[in-house]
């Protein structure tokens, strides 16, 4: 993947696209809870992206992180406890285009 739009937009620019899916929750309004999740799209009350340290972070299959981290799209994710979790990815250098796409997939996926 190219460019270079950062996270934060990008993840906000997702959160409009997602908006009107059946099941989707958009982050908590500022002010409410601010536990883990707080600031995560999720979908049938799962969690299938969020903004950690920075980057975006989406939850998909194993095989297909495995495959975005072999073509370096993608880097593992560790939740701060040392092991990258396998399920779960960050994405390298997203453009709007690729983020969104696998967004909807990693949304297909936590939905099932």
């Amino acid at each position: 993947m190219t460019g270079t739009t950062d996270a934060a937009s990008l993840f906000t620019d997702l959160c409009r696209a997602l908006a009107g899916e059946p099941g989707v929750t958009l982050p908590s309004a500022a002010g409410a809870s601010r536990g883990f999740g707080s600031d995560a799209l999720k979908v049938d009350g799962r969690i299938f992206a969020m903004v950690t340290r920075g980057s975006l972070v989406l939850k998909l299959p194993r095989g297909r992180v495995a495959d975005l981290l072999a073509s370096g799209e993608g880097r593992p994710f560790d939740a701060g406890k040392g092991t990258p979790m396998r399920e779960w990815v960050v994405l390298a250098d997203p453009d709007e285009p690729s983020a969104a796409a696998l967004a909807r997939e990693a949304m297909t996926f936590v939905r099932r």
